[in-house]
């Protein structure tokens, strides 16, 4: 998909923008697809790829994924097309994600928890052509799933699988997939990927990423961190979210080193982690402090270089832990939509444990607005960090409405997230103050409070809904819903709306782990529903 196809009058990068780009040396002249092969040429042996029970080098990684593009061109699927991907942390995954960039297809880059819900009203926003998953998850049937809903809304809609050799009738495996490289037409400014947003408006928003700037993104994460061939970088969450893609696989690759595939069970993950002598990895700080507990701990992190640690500040004790272990500490603050900051490895101790550092390219612009103008905030005070430059989007896909609201009048990305800069050591580093935009974060999935306040209003007898997060030590917010009934109603408990949300096909991480009834919800002097105040009456039940 290039440029000029965007739609719904979402402005590309505008062409001196792009020159300057390119002058600079941040924007390359290849795709994805390009990039990677150049780098499996130069290192044909050394380990591209690692996960429990398979190991890849860069040459049979480039080998694997040019069969899976050569058989998706044999299937006839468009350059350009949109494919869904609802896949687990496998091989295939990535053999998967490479072979679509090299058929020049759109990766889309949904989640294996995703439902109905939110999976078909992606598919009708991008058009999608095809509809990848995973067949072994062992919860749900995603082939039956894909099957049925393509049957409904798109029967042209091709459903492929991974993890399964024996397909049923009517659906591709990508393992069984072969053929001679193809040259698909595809340029370095077209779009390579839909990633999707945290959203505060219901079902995520699609987020068209380019080649050039995509790849960029994530050389120059590799560069911050001063990665090199040696590196070998574990990533614990699941592989489609962005920060897998750009602060992981893409990064690491950009430098010839190791991606080790992460395993949510930690009894298989710490010792692969020992075993590939893990350089650095990326943990949410609860997961961090929790993984000190399990015995194979020391031995997983004993050639460890480097963690980050995404959120906002970082304890004290968790901290100085991994710092008196030898292992540099830095803070990630990071988005679908582009802008990244990231601590330097050489910042000062209390630059790296109380901020999220500074923006990743020198031509990144930040502005810190009071939330909702273009007013800067004075020096020092917290306001809505804003964001233009190099890989920060002009707008999301077919979402005018949106754009208007996500964007300053000269192109800032308004990222709904508050933050305040602090000089240190003469140098301007971000602190992360919390959100403007009304979400719960629970383990990095972001779930938008409006969208299943809206869900819980058709509830009968709900007269007023509010979600707002409670803390967790392990994923650090939970979602809380907070209702108010109808007179006379009958009480809604927990099991009436987690049977309510499965029947809508919402997908299970939003589903509310705690609910409370008020009698009257709080509310602010103009009759809005009053979070803060709501925030702190179920906090101090807990």
């Amino acid at each position: 998909m290039k440029l000029t196809q965007w739609r719904d009058g979402v402005v590309p990068f505008p062409p001196a923008e792009v020159a300057r780009y390119r002058a600079e040396g941040l924007w390359g002249d290849r795709t994805i697809a390009e990039e990677f092969r150049a780098v499996a040429r130069r290192t044909p042996d050394a380990d591209a790829l690692i996960g429990p029970g398979s190991r890849h080098t860069y040459a049979e990684l480039d080998a694997a994924s040019d069969r899976v593009a050569a058989g998706l061109v044999g299937l006839g699927l468009p350059p350009g097309g949109a494919v869904l991907m609802q896949v687990e942390n496998t091989e295939w995954a990535v053999i998967a994600w490479y072979g679509l960039l090299k058929a020049a297809l759109v990766p889309v880059a949904t989640l294996s928890v995703h439902r109905e819900h939110e999976i078909g009203q992606i598919a009708a926003q991008t058009d999608a052509v095809a509809h990848l998953v995973q067949a072994d998850q062992p919860t749900f049937d995603l082939v039956a799933f894909a099957t049925e809903l393509a049957a409904r809304t798109d029967p042209r809609r091709i459903v492929l699988t991974v993890g399964d050799r024996e397909p049923t009738r009517g659906v591709v495996a990508l393992e069984t997939l072969a053929g001679v490289p193809v040259d698909v037409p595809s340029g370095p400014d077209d779009v390579a990927v839909f990633q999707l947003s945290g959203g505060t408006t219901g079902v995520p928003k699609v987020i068209p990423r380019l080649h050039a700037e995509y790849w960029y993104n994530a050389r120059a994460y590799a560069e911050r961190l001063e990665w090199d061939a040696t590196t070998r970088v574990v990533h614990m969450g699941p592989i489609m979210h962005n920060v897998a893609i750009v602060c992981a696989m893409h990064a690491v690759h950009s430098v010839g080193g190791t991606f080790v595939l992460g395993h949510r069970d930690l009894d298989v993950m710490l010792p692969l982690m020992a075993q590939v002598g893990m350089t650095d990895t990326c943990l949410q700080p609860g997961v961090a402090s929790g993984m000190r507990d399990h015995p194979e701990f020391d031995a997983a992190f004993s050639a460890a270089r480097r963690i980050v640690l995404s959120g906002s500040a970082i304890s004290e004790e968790l901290f100085a832990s991994f710092e008196a272990r030898g292992i540099r500490v830095a803070g990630l603050f990071g988005m679908g939509e582009g802008l990244c900051t990231v601590t330097a490895l050489d910042d000062p101790a209390e630059s790296r444990r109380l901020t999220v550092g500074h923006p990743l390219s020198p031509l990144d612009e930040v502005r810190i607005l009071e939330p909702g103008t273009e007013t800067p905030v004075a020096p020092g005070q917290t306001g809505e960090l804003c964001a233009r430059g190099p890989y920060t989007v002009r707008g999301y896909l077919s979402a005018p409405e949106r754009n208007a609201e996500a964007f300053t009048s000269d192109g800032f990305y308004r990222t709904g997230d508050l933050m305040s800069a602090r000089e240190i050591d003469g140098s301007t580093r971000y602190v992360f103050e919390g959100r403007a935009k009304d979400l719960v974060n629970r383990g990095g999935e972001k779930i938008n409070a409006a969208e299943i306040e809206g869900l819980a209003l058709q509830l009968p007898g709900v007269r007023y809904a509010g979600l707002v997060p409670v803390p967790d030590p392990r994923l650090g917010e939970r979602a809380c819903l907070c209702l108010e009934l109808e007179p006379g109603a009958p009480p809604v408990d927990l099991e009436d709306l987690r049977r309510f949300l499965e029947q809508r096909g919402v997908a299970k991480f939003k589903w509310p782990e705690r609910l409370e009834l008020f009698a009257e919800l709080p509310r602010t002097p103009v009759g809005k529903i009053d979070k803060r105040r709501l925030r702190a009456a179920v906090t101090t039940t807990v």
